[in-house]
C-alpha cells in the first residue's frame, strides 16, 4: 500500500490522500499523523472506494508522518461508523472521533503524575485551602482535575503542594485490571432464569448475530440471566460491553458484578479521570479489558475481541444523544452486533414500543420473565384521585399517602416518594409585582434549589444566588415558590415526621460514585426511612425493606405534547413501582393523579401492560408515528435571532414535495432560546418506505448558510423542545 486515503479529523476537510514512505507499515484502519499545510492532522486509513474524494496525482502526494502505536480500527467498526453517519445524517469524521476515546492514549502508555492529600493539617489555613482539604479527601488526580473537584484555582493547589499538603504519586498508565472469573460464584437460578440463560449461552457459543429482547418484570432477575451470557463470553476469552443509561446505576451494578465474578469490570463514562480514560481505552483496544460497563459512548470503542453486547434498561431515553451526533445507543448497539456477528441483549421491564414491535415481527427473539425471583409478589397499585382526596392547603401529599408513610415508619419499613422534578420549586415569582425568574440564556424558568441556596437553569447551567429582594421592584421578602420539587416534598415530610430519617436522591445530591455508594449503604443498612427522589431512583436499586412507593404527581410526565409522553410516563411509574416489595414483605404503590381515567394510569392500576401498549400502538399507527412511520427534525440555531429565522425560512421554502413526506414548520422551537442561541425547528413525518435521510441530504445540500448558523438533523427524535 503505497498511497492511502485518510478520513481526517478536521471540521472542514473530511478526506485527503497521502503517500506511504518507504519502510512504514500501514493497514486499513491505522491511526496516523499527516501533514496539512504547516500543521499536522490526525486521520484513519480508510478504503479508497468507500470515501468520496478527488483523485490526486502520485507526484503531488505528501508523505505520512507517523503511524500511532495503537491497533487499527477493525473493519466491523469502520462499517458501523459509516452506517451511523449515513443513518443519522452526521459527518463521518464526527462519528469516527467517538471511537478515539482518549487522545492521550494514542501515544502509548508509560506513567503519569497525580496528586493526593498528605494528611498534614497546618495550624492556619486560607479559606480556599480549607475548602480544598474538605473536598479532596480520598481523591487522587491531576492538578487540573483536583482544582475542578474542589472548585478552587490551580494556583491554590500548587501552593498546597509547596506547603506539603499535597504529594505527587506516579501512576502506571498501563497497569493491568483485575481478572474476572466466570466461575467465581455459581448462582442459584429459577427455572425461568435458567431457560433464558441457556438461550443466551447458546447464542454466545454460536458467535452469530442474534438480537434478544429480555422482557422481565421488575425483580425478576434479568441481570443474573445475562450474567450467565457474560460468563460464557469470558470463558471464550471474548470481550463484553454492558451499556447502562445512568452513571448513577453503575455503583449498584459494580457490587453485583464483583460478587458474581470476583473482580470489578472496566468503567467507561464522562466522569473518569484522564489517566483512567487512557488506561481503559488502551485495555479495550489491546483486549485486556474483559467486561466494559459504560455510558452510550462506550459503544464506539475499538474492541479487540467483542463477543457480546448487553443494553440494560434498554427503554431509557438517556440512550439518545441530543446534540452532536444524535444517535440512539440502543439501536446502534443492535447494528454493531450485526456487523460484529455477535449476540446483543436488550433488557427491560418496560421495553420501548419500537422494541416490542420488532419482537412481534420476529426480528428480535423475545425472552419473557413474567414473575419475580424467589416468590416475591408484585406490589399492589392503587390510585389517589387528587380531585377527591386533596392534600391540605399548601401541601402536596394526600392524607392517604401521609397515613401510609406513618404506618411504614411505625413498622420500621422504608418508603419512597417519586417526583421527577429536581430542586425546591420549578418557578419563583414576586408576589408584589409578578416578576418571574427566567434564565437569560434559555426560554426557561430558573429552578430554586434551597439545599444549595441557588437558582439554576437545568438547560445551560446558569446559576445565581437566591436574592433577598425582588430584582424588579426591590421589595424584600416577597418571593414565592410555585409548585413542588423533591426538596419541597422533603421539607413537607420533615415537617410531618420530624423523627424520620430522609434522603433526597437527585443528580444534584448524588453526583459522584462515592455519594451513590454512601446512599446505597445507608438504605440497605436501614439508616434511611423515607427516600424522596427523581427518576434516578426508578431503576436498578434493591432495598428489601422498601414497601411503599408514592408517586406524588403522575400527571407531570403527560404534559407538553410529547409523542412518547404516555409511554414514558408508564415506564417511569412502572419502574419506580417496581422498587416496592422486592423482599419478603409485600409492597404497595399509591399513584396521585387528577386524571385516573387516563389510559396510562388505568393500565398501571390494572397491571395490564399489554392493553396499554396495544392502545398506544394503535394511536401511533393512526398518526403515522414510530414505529409505523418516521419522524425527523431539522434544528436551526444562531446567536442572531433574525439570522436563525431567515435560515429556517430558506430551508422551508425549498421543502420537498413528495407524496410520502410531510414537512411541518419552520416554527420557533418550544425552547426558542437555548444556551444563548435562537432556535427554529422543522418536523418531518414520513412513511416507513420513504428514504428520509436521502431526502434531507438532497434538500439541505441546495443551501449555504452564514457562518453563525448551525443546522442539525435529528433522526428518530425523542426530544421535541
Amino acid at each position: 500500500m503505497r498511497r492511502v486515503r485518510l478520513l481526517v479529523f478536521n471540521p472542514v476537510l473530511n478526506v485527503l490522500d497521502y503517500r506511504v514512505p518507504d519502510g512504514m507499515a500501514v493497514d486499513l484502519g491505522s491511526v496516523v499523523i499527516a501533514p496539512l499545510g504547516p500543521r499536522q492532522v490526525l486521520g484513519v486509513v480508510w478504503e479508497p472506494d468507500r470515501l468520496d474524494g478527488a483523485e490526486v496525482p502520485d507526484a503531488k502526494l505528501r508523505p505520512l508522518l507517523e503511524v500511532l502505536p495503537v491497533p487499527p480500527f477493525p473493519a466491523a467498526l469502520r462499517r458501523l461508523i459509516e452506517w451511523c453517519a449515513d443513518y443519522y445524517v452526521a459527518p463521518l469524521n464526527a462519528v469516527a472521533r467517538m471511537a478515539l476515546g482518549s487522545m492521550a492514549a494514542l501515544r502509548g502508555g508509560g506513567t503519569a503524575t497525580e496528586y493526593r492529600l498528605t494528611g498534614a493539617e497546618p495550624a492556619r489555613l486560607t479559606p480556599q485551602r480549607a475548602a480544598a482539604l474538605d473536598a479532596l479527601h480520598g481523591e487522587q488526580a491531576s492538578i487540573r482535575e483536583l482544582a475542578e473537584l474542589a472548585s478552587v484555582s490551580e494556583g491554590v493547589l500548587r501552593g498546597m503542594l509547596g506547603a506539603g499538603l499535597l504529594e505527587p504519586v506516579t501512576v502506571d498508565l498501563d497497569r493491568p485490571y483485575p481478572r474476572a472469573n466466570p466461575d467465581f460464584v455459581q448462582p442459584e437460578l429459577s427455572e425461568q432464569q435458567r431457560a433464558a440463560a441457556d438461550e443466551f449461552i447458546a447464542a454466545v457459543d454460536g458467535h452469530g448475530f442474534q438480537p434478544f429482547l429480555l422482557d422481565g418484570v421488575t425483580g425478576s432477575g434479568k441481570t443474573e440471566c445475562y450474567f450467565e451470557a457474560i460468563a460464557q463470553a469470558l470463558r471464550r476469552r471474548e470481550q463484553v460491553l454492558v451499556l447502562l443509561p445512568e452513571i448513577a446505576l453503575t455503583e449498584n451494578f459494580l457490587r453485583r458484578f464483583e460478587a458474581r465474578f470476583g473482580a470489578p469490570p472496566v468503567l467507561w463514562h464522562s466522569n473518569l479521570k484522564q489517566s483512567e480514560r487512557r488506561r481503559a481505552w488502551r485495555a479495550i483496544v489491546n483486549g485486556q479489558a474483559q467486561v466494559v460497563v459504560g455510558a452510550r459512548s462506550a459503544l464506539f470503542m475499538p474492541y479487540a475481541r467483542l463477543g457480546l453486547i448487553v443494553v440494560d434498561e434498554a427503554h431509557e431515553v438517556s440512550f439518545k444523544q441530543d446534540d452532536g451526533v444524535r444517535y440512539n445507543a440502543r439501536d446502534v448497539a443492535v447494528i454493531r452486533a450485526r456487523f460484529e456477528q455477535i449476540p446483543v441483549i436488550l433488557a427491560s421491564a418496560t421495553p420501548a414500543l419500537e422494541s416490542l414491535q420488532l419482537a412481534e415481527a420476529g426480528t428480535y427473539r423475545k425472552i419473557d420473565l413474567p414473575s419475580r425471583f424467589g416468590g416475591a409478589l408484585l406490589p399492589d397499585v392503587q390510585v389517589v384521585d387528587l380531585r377527591i382526596e386533596a392534600p391540605e392547603r399548601g401541601r402536596w401529599l394526600s392524607p392517604r399517602l401521609v397515613d401510609e408513610i406513618k404506618d411504614r415508619l411505625l413498622k420500621g419499613e422504608q418508603s419512597l416518594l417519586f417526583l421527577n422534578r429536581r430542586g425546591y420549586a420549578p418557578l419563583t415569582l414576586c408576589r408584589h409585582c409578578g416578576y418571574r425568574f427566567q434564565c437569560p440564556n434559555c426560554t426557561a424558568w430558573l429552578v430554586e434549589h434551597r439545599l444549595s441556596r441557588r437558582m439554576a437553569c437545568h438547560h445551560c447551567g446558569h446559576q445565581v444566588p437566591v436574592p433577598e429582594e425582588c430584582p424588579e421592584c426591590h421589595t424584600p421578602d416577597c418571593l414565592v415558590a410555585c409548585g413542588p420539587g423533591v426538596e419541597r416534598i422533603a421539607d413537607e415530610v420533615a415537617e410531618l415526621f420530624p423523627e424520620a430519617r430522609l434522603a433526597v436522591v437527585t443528580s444534584d445530591t448524588l453526583n459522584s460514585p462515592e455519594k451513590i455508594a454512601e446512599f446505597v449503604a445507608k438504605a440497605e443498612g436501614k439508616a434511611i426511612d423515607v427516600i424522596i427522589g427523581t427518576q434516578l431512583v426508578t431503576k436498578g436499586y434493591h432495598f428489601p425493606e422498601l414497601t411503599l412507593v408514592g408517586v406524588v404527581d403522575a400527571d407531570l410526565g403527560l404534559e407538553g405534547g410529547d409523542l412518547r409522553a404516555a409511554e414514558r410516563t408508564y415506564q417511569q411509574v412502572a419502574q419506580v413501582a417496581g422498587r416496592a416489595g422486592r423482599g419478603e414483605k409485600p409492597g404497595e404503590v399509591l399513584i396521585q393523579t387528577r386524571h385516573p381515567e387516563a389510559a396510562v394510569i388505568a393500565a398501571l392500576v390494572a397491571g395490564d401492560r399489554d392493553a396499554f401498549y396495544a392502545a398506544e400502538a394503535e394511536a401511533r399507527r393512526e398518526a403515522g408515528a414510530p414505529p409505523f412511520g418516521r419522524w425527523a427534525a431539522i434544528i436551526v440555531s444562531s446567536e442572531d435571532e433574525k439570522e436563525a429565522r431567515e435560515a429556517a425560512r430558506a430551508i422551508g421554502a425549498l421543502r420537498p414535495n413528495l407524496p410520502d413526506v410531510m414537512v411541518l414548520g419552520p416554527a420557533p422551537a418550544p425552547l426558542a432560546l437555548l444556551r444563548g442561541r435562537y432556535r427554529y425547528r422543522l418536523l418531518i413525518n414520513a412513511r416507513r418506505s420513504a428514504q428520509v435521510q436521502k431526502v434531507i441530504r438532497d434538500w439541505l445540500g441546495q443551501l449555504t448558510f452564514p457562518s453563525g448558523v448551525r443546522v442539525g438533523v435529528d433522526i428518530d427524535p425523542y426530544s421535541f423542545v
